[in-house]
């Protein structure tokens, strides 16, 4: 179990210790849950009544809710920042594979660099790439030609089709396909004629993709996913898609083939964005929105109705389709008025 003390987490956060800065903790848990050994913080005020019950060693506070607050206190500017490197200093989560499993099946051509694991029943393609320190998950397969960076991981059942291109420090959770091919088929006729995708993937440094969630290969050129993106669960990504830096997309949300999104956005789950459209940076997209056209400008956008009565739905429903109709009747009373 990993320890640290508190003027070690101090230095971490560069924060200020108000209390005996020699106690150890040993995890994180949320005030409720804290026990003594534990270290907890507030990021929300509508927890604050749990402050002063809470059995945590040490709270990360503000220094504005650390004033009144008489246990140890680690104060910082951003609790909920100070906790995820807290939480990273203290993981106990185990490796994805350790060593090589002699299950594995590796082709003479791939190059391995130092500290390398992968686990059983992997199969690592030819001319494929591994830089030190990558961790490969059981049952994962990484197709011919690809490239992983340092300290990158997949977890169990992770597939990597051919060409696809890792950065450094990546994450990729089990059951994703990266560069399976998109769907890009001609109609002859009411047949449909497959168009073979050629292009490949390009994910950066310091992403993180969740699990079941799949990234299509470019038809001719690449599908892009650049540096610190972190997209959740069940996300699918079609060919050609650009996705910029530090953009995080929540579970379930599809984007459709061409569209590039901008830096720093942040989409929510279930949304939609119709394919060859951009989204400008530093766009808030609301859960279960679709986005149909170009964003150009920075802002929140959302579409979704909320949730309501079947009956009241099905009412407004027939008066939404009646809005035409109403428009042209208001603009008729305006000519008349004139």
């Amino acid at each position: 179990m990993q320890q640290v003390t508190l003027k070690e987490i101090g230095q971490l956060l560069n924060a200020t210790i108000r209390g005996d800065d020699t106690q150890i903790v040993m995890s994180v848990a949320t005030l409720e849950d804290a026990i003594e050994g534990q270290l907890s913080f507030l990021a929300n005020s509508k927890y604050r009544a749990q402050l002063e019950a809470t059995q945590a060693s040490a709270v990360l506070l503000t220094e504005k809710d650390a004033a009144d607050y008489k246990g140890t206190a680690i104060i910082v500017a951003d609790p909920y920042v100070g906790f995820a490197r807290v939480a990273q200093l203290l993981d106990t989560s185990p490796k994805a594979a350790v060593g090589i499993h002699p299950s594995a099946q590796i082709d003479a051509s791939a190059k391995l660099g130092e500290n390398v694991s992968i686990g059983a029943n992997a199969v690592i393609g030819a001319n494929v790439i591994l830089s030190d320190n990558v961790q490969i998950g059981p049952g994962s397969v990484v197709g011919e030609s690809s490239i992983i960076g340092q300290n990158s991981c997949l977890w169990a059942n992770v597939t990597l089709y051919h060409n696809v291109h890792i950065g450094t420090d990546c994450t990729i959770h089990s059951a994703s396909v990266i560069g399976s091919d998109g769907f890009g088929y001609a109609n002859e006729n009411g047949n449909w004629i497959k168009i073979p995708q050629t292009g490949g993937v390009r994910i950066g440094n310091r992403v993180e993709i969740g699990a079941s969630t799949s990234v299509d290969r470019g038809a001719l050129s690449h599908t892009e996913i650049h540096d610190g993106v972190i997209i959740d669960n069940q996300v699918q990504i079609a060919h050609n898609v650009v996705i910029g830096q530090n953009t995080a997309i929540a579970g379930g949300t599809i984007v459709a083939g061409s569209s590039t999104i901008g830096k720093y956005c942040i989409i929510g789950g279930g949304c939609g964005v119709s394919g060859h459209i951009s989204i400008a940076d530093g766009v808030h997209i609301s859960g279960g929105t679709n986005v149909t056209s170009v964003i150009r400008e920075k802002g929140i956008y959302s579409s979704a109705t909320i949730a309501m009565e079947n009956k009241l739905w099905r009412r407004n429903t027939v008066r939404f389709r009646q809005l035409d109709e109403l428009f042209a009747r208001v603009k008729q009373l305006e000519n008349t008025q004139k």
